[in-house]
């Protein structure tokens, strides 16, 4: 039934000279600035129902302007909107004729009620600039591109705004038949709620837009690190300072309005001794205290409005800049680094007693995690198994293995996170354990032993650590005691004993993410002290969680600050020689280029440390919301190039072992099988898989080359290209870098499978356990004489076995065990976790039930040979650390190659000149040329190139030496330039000089 005759639809509209200020009938708008005309309209007769009119059922046509009260409410939970500068807030709105607002509440006590926006305590006018974003902010926040720019008021107090509850809202003037419509029906004396605001903007027939907002129909919160940047950017002390008669607290939470320090005496429990309020000077808070506070606890109380709960919390949380911990991390420990009590005999000169180190090239890396080293070595003192103390056994298992494989080369020695992580409880009277007599005696494809792992795997000793709480203090559970400040001493501890062995130690550093947020998380810190800075966050003001969780924001200057002061505290204060990065490309390159000027910029007289020793290197992975520069420009493989920081080479890894991580289990390589010894997989026929064979040959070669992108080189085609002109399977190139020291070299590491799992998935079942015994020296082999820095995961060298886990991070030490005494490699210790493992599983079960994959002794300690033998032949001539791309590029070369190519064989040949003769100049005192095969057949090939004719090569002193029968089979024919390699099997040739 119609409730107006004629429809308003249809009502005549007069022409006017000026539309936008006019409205028919006997109402009119007033202009901003021209005096209005009012129109007449022809008296209309009127039909009206007598109760009360339901105003969404009485209009012919949407309200455009109508979003529902609950819609906007819900809206105030987001924060789409973003604080840039001071003086410019970005929207991904379209206001058109309507109008912006910001609203603030200190009591965030902002909602939405019928009329808009209500609780605040301040409403500011934005006005659109039809210019846009400034570039400094689009190159600030890339992300933003296209998004409006609106001014903010250069009189608003923005440092004061920052501590409210803050939103921007978007009110759009009605249309002209709308407001026809409501002013129709206040002319008749229909009332309604919503309608206050034009009802109180209609005097004596004129309708004066001036006097309303508008309607609201769009409301967000606000992302602020943008002007908390601009405004409170800060380069002084963070953290207890400590000085002679004083210690002195600061902390940087611009956005909170009151800081306590409650200290304790005791780790926990008990009532403060007292509780100091600690006043703000521009975004800094700061409180001094007596040097008594030396050796007690404190911890923050922060009132701070959460965007996370829309409430002002008073968060407790540790200092961001905590040296020390309580053994329930609860509380920051006041700990004096610079305290002589806490340093090892001999401490301070340390830095006299560092492995010598003449170039980045000469690095060789073995990554270990602190618990595997010793958890299961029963010549470790009990106290000390699965931790810092352990590295300082003098004669145990693990320490006789450390300093065979230093004796024979490794230089660096990677520990996985040692930094407070969550995971495990730092007081063991609290783990959970298994009993391992009973699991030794289950099937070696039994499900029960992960199941009985998995029923305890958050209560044990076991964790990766990939899960930070606080990055600059020492993990607890690795402390034979986590009181007070023993982690610290024990740390220096160890480090000190690895030094002397002949290590340098380098950190796993987990700057990527924090495994807490909010203000409720017991592991949350930093997001309790300066609410949505810290942590990345998408258009929505949700936290980004590409990493896993909880992404950090190394594009805010005090994130990056943070990341550049704890690298200071672990080099200066615990004398480590380097950092691996986890998941680099999820950070800034701007920040890892500072971080390594920084600390290279160490000095031994002043700082105790020579930082120009000091190597990082990362995981450069692009992907997540970073990828292709969508935060700025990122730490990735492809951005580093010429940094001189190093990332993982991934090509060469997936080239040998085939496929990816994320691929077909079955997928074979190079050293796998591809071609030359097929499973049951589908390759897509012979053809196919011999092309693929030919292209990870390729990719490998361009690898064993340090993955140049300038090294030139044949192609399995014929063609002659660089290393960047080579691709992958999915058209990216191969080489990215730029000089040798920034290719990490690998082909296991703690992620996926061990090589020797993955090596038994990929072969076909009926080959015996001596071949993959070979495959899994083959591909170390590999890594060892590229060019670039070589990389090995602990336990390459002995077989080691995870009993196929995929993802061991949390799998306990049953599946992560180590043993040094060569008995066991760990093979078949029941199904692998059923989390990450079990689609998998009907291929894992039928290979841990076979014996005859499972290796011996014998075979465990053959493999540590060859692995240490093929270390001593790199470190037997520079020619296999070369310095420079140039040096590389005039001396490595690949010979099979083109299309007519001998299946599967690399062969490269390194040259070294002459002393006083022109052209290349002399590096190797010893050797003058030398020749790397490598054959993955599982037969004995010949190879004869016209290149390599009449030259006086043999087989390298090592490998005559070793007790490796196979490859004493290795010759050289010098009339033909012919070589004889057994199968599966990497023979080095040499000239030496005296021969010449």
């Amino acid at each position: 039934m119609a409730l107006l005759s004629p429809p308003v639809s249809v009502l005549p509209i007069t022409p006017s000279t000026n539309p936008k200020c006019l409205l028919p009938f006997r109402f009119a708008f007033k202009s901003f600035s021209t005096p209005p005309t009012p129109l007449s309209l022809p008296t209309l007769s009127r039909t009206f129902h007598s109760q009360p009119v339901n105003f969404c059922r009485c209009l012919a046509m949407p309200l455009e302007v109508s979003t529902s009260t609950s819609q906007l409410q819900d809206s105030l939970s987001y924060s789409r909107a973003y604080w840039v500068s001071e003086s410019v807030i970005a929207w991904n709105v379209d206001v058109g004729d309507g109008s912006c607002y910001l609203y603030s509440s200190k009591i965030a006590a902002l909602s939405i009620g019928d009329g808009g926006i209500v609780g605040y305590d301040v409403k500011i006018k934005l006005e659109e600039d039809n210019g846009g974003l400034p570039i400094n902010v689009i190159e600030n926040f890339p992300q933003l591109q296209g998004h409006k720019a609106f001014k903010v008021p250069l009189t608003v107090d923005a440092k004061s705004l920052i501590k409210c509850q803050l939103a921007i809202a978007a009110l759009s003037l009605l249309s002209t038949k709308i407001v026809l419509l409501i002013l129709l029906l206040l002319e008749l004396g229909v009332s309604f709620s919503i309608l206050k605001d034009i009802s109180s903007s209609y005097h004596n027939g004129f309708y004066d837009p001036s006097q309303t907002d508008g309607q609201c129909n769009n409301v967000t919160g606000l992302q602020l690190p943008g002007v908390l940047d601009e405004l409170f950017s800060y380069e002084g002390p963070l953290g207890a300072i400590f000085s002679e008669e004083a210690v002195t607290l600061y902390l940087w939470a611009p956005t909170a309005q009151v800081v306590r320090a409650c200290i304790y005496r005791d780790p926990s429990g008990g009532d403060p001794l007292d509780i100091v309020c600690l006043e703000e000077v521009n975004g800094v808070w700061s409180a001094r205290g007596p040097k008594s506070w030396e050796g007690c606890y404190y911890e923050y109380e922060v009132s701070v409005y959460h965007p996370s709960t829309l409430q002002i919390e008073k968060c407790t949380a540790n200092d961001p800049y905590a040296r020390g911990l309580s053994a329930d991390a609860r509380r920051t420990l006041f700990v004096n680094l610079n305290s002589d009590d806490l340093k090892p005999e001999g401490w301070d000169n340390l830095a006299d007693e560092k492995p010598a180190l003449l170039s980045f090239s000469d690095i060789s890396i073995y990554e270990l995690h602190i618990r595997d080293f010793s958890a299961n070595d029963h010549t470790v003192h009990p106290d000390f198994r699965g931790g810092y103390l352990a590295f300082t056994s003098k004669d145990s298992a693990g320490i006789c293995h450390l300093k065979r494989l230093c004796n024979a080369g490794i230089s660096h020695l990677h520990l996985l996170p040692t930094f407070q992580f969550a995971g495990v409880d730092d007081e063991k009277e609290k783990w959970k354990c298994v009993d391992s007599k009973i699991l030794e005696t289950l099937p070696p494809d039994s499900v029960e032993q992960q199941a009985q792992i998995m029923a305890i795997q958050d209560d044990d000793g076991y964790n990766w650590g990939y899960n930070p709480v606080l990055w600059g203090v020492p993990k607890g559970s690795y402390a034979s005691n986590p009181k007070g400040p023993w982690r610290t001493l024990e740390f220096r501890k160890m480090v000190q004993a690895l030094n002397r062995i002949g290590f340098r130690v380098v950190l796993d550093v987990v700057y990527n993410h924090l495994h807490g947020s909010g203000p409720f998380d017991e592991n949350s810190v930093l997001d309790k002290i300066v609410p949505g800075y810290y942590l990345r966050r998408n258009s929505d003001g949700c936290i980004e969680n590409s990493t896993c969780v909880n992404n950090t924001a190394s594009e805010h200057f005090m994130v990056e600050r943070l990341i550049l002061d704890d690298l200071l505290c672990w080099a200066v204060n615990y004398k480590v020689d380097g950092f691996r990065f986890d998941l680099m490309g999820h950070i800034m390159k701007r920040t890892m280029v500072k971080a390594k000027n920084l600390l290279h910029g160490l000095l031994k007289d002043r700082d105790g440390i020579d930082g120009s020793s000091i190597y990082i290197y990362g995981e450069g992975w692009d992907f997540g919301e970073v990828a292709k520069n969508g935060r700025g420009v990122n730490a990735s493989q492809f951005n580093l190039c010429g940094t001189g920081i190093g990332s993982f080479n991934d090509r060469i890894r997936d080239a040998m072992l085939g496929g990816s991580p994320f691929g077909h289990p079955l997928q074979q390589g190079f050293v796998t099988g591809l071609f030359l010894q097929p499973n049951d997989h589908d390759h897509s026929g012979e053809e196919v898989a011999e092309q693929m064979l030919a292209v990870s040959k390729d990719h490998i070669q361009v690898g064993m080359a340090a993955n140049l992108r300038d090294f030139v080189l044949t192609n399995c085609e014929g063609e002659e290209v660089k290393g960047s002109e080579v691709s992958t399977y999915d058209g990216i190139p191969v080489a990215y870098a730029a000089c040798p020291t920034e290719t990490i070299n690998y082909v296991s590491a703690h992620d996926n499978e061990t090589l020797f799992d993955i090596t038994s998935l990929k072969t076909p079942m009926q080959i015996s356990v001596e071949e993959r015994c070979r495959m899994n020296h083959l591909a170390t082999s590999i890594i060892a004489l590229s060019q670039g820095i070589p990389f090995f995961h602990a336990g390459d060298e002995m077989l080691r076995s995870k009993s196929i886990d995929r993802d061991s991070y949390n799998s306990g030490d049953w599946f992560n065990r180590l043993d040094f005494s060569y008995n066991s490699n760990n093979w078949g210790v029941g199904l692998p976790p059923k989390e990450k493992n079990e689609k998998n599983w009907p291929l894992i079960k039928a290979r841990l039930a076979d014996p005859s994959f499972k290796p011996q002794k014998s075979h465990i300690i053959a493999a540590v040979e060859n692995f240490l033998n093929v270390l001593k032949i790199r470190y037997s001539s520079p020619l296999f650390r070369l310095r420079t791309a140039n040096a590389i590029q005039a001396r490595v070369r690949f010979h099979n190659t083109g299309p007519s190519w001998v299946p599967g064989i690399i062969v490269m040949s390194i040259e070294d000149g002459h002393e006083g003769v022109p052209g290349l100049s002399q590096l190797d005192p010893f050797y003058s040329y030398i020749v790397v095969i490598i054959n993955p057949s599982p037969s004995e090939i010949n190879f004869a190139s016209p290149a390599l004719q009449a030259r006086i090569l043999q087989l390298h002193p090592v490998q005559l030496m070793s007790t490796d029968e196979v490859i004493k089979n290795s010759t050289y024919e010098a009339s033909s330039g012919c070589f004889t390699v057994p199968p599966r099997t990497t023979s080095v040739f040499v000239e030496p000089r005296e021969s010449e």
